[in-house]
């Protein structure tokens, strides 16, 4: 039996269109950003609401930022969300108001999905974080941007979520 303050295991997953831009750099930004905080027990994860790009390897523009800027972008390989795993999830972060539509149509209408650029306070309210695929490396710089403007905001949801006890009925929802 764990100590009444141990966190619990928490499962984050970011979503965009086809989980080769948005969400796996939203997963290795945070995945870093919780290392470096010192955050454990928390998974990060990322999946598409569409299948067209299942089995691909991230957006080569993505890589590229990402590693640029220090953070790994080695080994992703795209896959669509499915119901179980969006059940699974304590958070559940949409890219865009679409996504949120798609995460619905999905799995029903869960509490714990939330908007990407809701976590950032100098964001727009229900803005989203736009896609960089149809621009230029420019695109994914400023997609990076709007992650780690965001991200902290993220794992600040994450120590929160973990102080909470599970099997207290607390509210654990992402709004």
């Amino acid at each position: 039996m764990s100590a009444p303050n141990s966190p619990v295991r928490c499962q984050v997953v970011f979503v965009c269109w086809g989980n080769i831009c948005r969400s796996p750099m939203a997963e290795y930004v945070a995945r870093a950003s919780a290392e470096q905080a010192g955050l454990t027990s928390v998974a990060f994860a990322s999946a598409g609401t569409s299948a067209e790009e299942l089995g691909e390897p991230m957006d080569p523009r993505a890589a590229q930022t990402l590693t640029e800027a220090g953070y790994p972008a080695d080994g992703h390989r795209a896959h669509q969300l499915d119901a179980a795993e969006a059940r699974a999830a304590d958070l559940l972060v949409a890219m865009e108001p679409l996504h949120v539509d798609r995460i619905r149509r999905i799995a029903g209408d869960l509490d714990t999905i939330a908007l990407l650029s809701d976590f950032d306070p100098n964001a727009e309210s229900g803005s989203g974080v736009p896609d960089p695929w149809y621009g230029d490396l420019d695109g994914f710089a400023d997609t990076l941007a709007a992650l780690e403007a965001a991200i902290p905001g993220v794992l600040d949801w994450v120590r929160q979520h973990q102080q909470t006890p599970t099997d207290s009925g607390a509210d654990n929802s992402a709004g």
